[in-house]
């Protein structure tokens, strides 16, 4: 596991920096944790465009990931790192004592031939991988893959590299500094996996290149400015000009470029401790 550059004998390569991919160890996912994954470049049922700069992209297989961890208290062997192209962290495969093999988020310090466990409703070793309550697992205790309803499945905390941290338990619920900065309360019968998300380097990562991002489904995005007035309000005016507008909006007219976006009234406000800040280095 570690960060590749390259020589720059093409324009391509001369800022690419990408994965070694040391950490994979099987290249063929297992064809009956997979299912077909059907492309719709960005457009609703009716065809119409509901999310733009979406499109193309490399033909993928989606692979089964158990988030829930509901095979309680059966020890499973980690028998495979695998890539998965349907999101920036890492899988590996799981072999239970009956045989059945499961997908789950890869968990840095986890290696081939280690055994881990989910618990119902016990304390386990903290240990990557393991997976129990957060009534369970110590303080301070670093995690990924966090659900937010009890057997919903882990929503919370699973991009390459993100963890969470355990700061306090009280009546009957969980406080978890989020990879944000947030710090929000999550019921302690939610579970949690311990350990920290693999594939640190991820964020160091540079496509190089249009083609790679391209390739991972996401089209050119045009500048407002670029544009003319009938397209975006920011579009128009005589050679390079600015946007005019000192509140930066999006073409049908909603703040954008920094601007609040969350409801004022939103339910879950309620479990918001401290709002997220800047991302943390």
């Amino acid at each position: 596991m570690g960060v590749k550059k390259f020589r720059p004998v093409t324009p391509t390569q001369r800022f690419k920096v990408s994965s070694d991919f040391s950490e994979i160890t099987k290249s063929s996912p297992e064809k009956n944790l997979t299912v077909s994954l059907k492309k719709n470049a960005g457009r609703n049922n009716r065809g119409r465009i509901t999310m733009r700069r979406r499109g193309g992209g490399h033909k993928r297989r989606y692979r089964i990931i158990d988030f829930k961890r509901d095979k309680y208290d059966a020890v499973a062997n980690v028998i495979a790192i695998e890539y998965d192209p349907n999101r920036s962290a890492r899988i590996a495969l799981l072999e239970y004592e009956d045989k059945e093999r499961r997908y789950i988020i890869w968990p840095d310090k986890l290696s081939v031939g280690d055994e881990i466990v989910s618990a119902s409703d016990t304390q386990v070793d903290i240990r990557p991988g393991n997976s129990m309550k957060l009534k369970h697992i110590p303080l301070g205790t670093v995690i990924h893959n966090v659900e937010l309803e009890p057997k919903q499945g882990a929503v919370m905390v699973r991009s390459a590299g993100s963890w969470a941290q355990l700061n306090a338990r009280e009546k009957g619920v969980a406080q978890l500094r989020m990879p944000s900065g947030e710090i929000r309360l999550v019921k302690v019968d939610c579970r949690a996996t311990v350990g920290q998300v693999g594939l640190i380097e991820r964020s160091s990562f540079v496509s190089g290149k249009a083609g790679k991002t391209r390739w991972l489904g996401r089209r050119p995005k045009v500048r407002g400015v670029a544009m003319n007035p009938v397209d975006h309000p920011h579009g128009g005016g005589e050679g390079r000009s600015g946007q005019g507008n000192p509140h930066p909006v999006t073409p049908w007219g909603k703040p954008t470029k920094g601007g609040k976006t969350r409801r004022p009234k939103n339910k879950s406000s309620k479990f918001i401790i401290k709002s997220r800040t800047k991302k943390r280095r």
